[in-house]
């Protein structure tokens, strides 16, 4: 199985892929939000998505959205053919769209929004934290996409506030200042085990002139 950063050569499989993904959110009677096949066609020819292929077919497919004038990245649409689902699939597509939206978005917050209890699984061995929904962008385009769910008049009810969708969210800076707090607690432990030796005292001047 080969799973690339998407390109025009992909586009021969984005009617399966729309339609997947429109079948997937029928059976589960969640939303995953309904995407034109324009609009999932300019995210594979722009480099924006993460194909999974094997023998020439279909397997998996997750793409990039960025929200809040780049400040936002999610990874979306995330779907699996069904006769590869259940062999990790899921998990390779996340990582590898995870580590794209780093590379082309260092700065950005990654979100996401799933009622899938794997995708939140996922999520968070990628170190996401859930957050309440006010954490997320606020872009108008961003929550007009959520029309097309079957949970959006619920969405409308709670004000935006909640659905039946979990929130999660990838902050870099929580990143960076873990690495801080690590790097400090290793020099610590460096002074600990430096300041813990016994002082060498030598018995003669002979002995003070040598070097280890």
């Amino acid at each position: 199985m080969e799973i690339e950063i998407s390109s025009c050569e992909h586009l021969v499989y984005v009617s399966e892929i729309q339609q997947e993904m429109y079948d997937s959110a029928q059976r589960r009677g969640t939303g995953i939000a309904k995407r034109s096949i324009e609009y999932l066609s300019k995210k594979i020819s722009e480099g924006n998505a993460v194909v999974a292929t094997e023998n020439g077919e279909w397997v998996g497919f997750c793409y990039i959205e960025t929200w809040s004038h780049g400040k936002f990245v999610a990874n979306s649409g995330l779907i699996v053919s069904p006769k590869f689902r259940n062999g990790g699939v899921a998990t390779q597509i996340k990582h590898k769209v995870f580590q794209l939206s780093r590379e082309k978005y260092p700065e950005a917050k990654v979100f996401g929004l799933t009622t899938g209890l794997a995708v939140m699984k996922i999520n968070s061995d990628l170190g996401y934290k859930p957050v309440i929904y006010s954490e997320l962008t606020q872009d108008e385009e961003f929550w007009n996409g959520c029309k097309n769910c079957v949970n959006y008049e619920i969405l409308m009810k709670k004000e935006r506030k909640n659905c039946l969708c979990t929130a999660m969210l990838f902050v870099p800076e929580n990143i960076k200042n873990n690495e801080a707090v690590n790097n400090q607690s290793d020099h610590n432990k460096v002074n600990s085990v430096v300041n813990a030796q016994p002082e060498i005292k030598y018995n003669n001047e002979q002995e003070s002139h040598l070097s280890v």
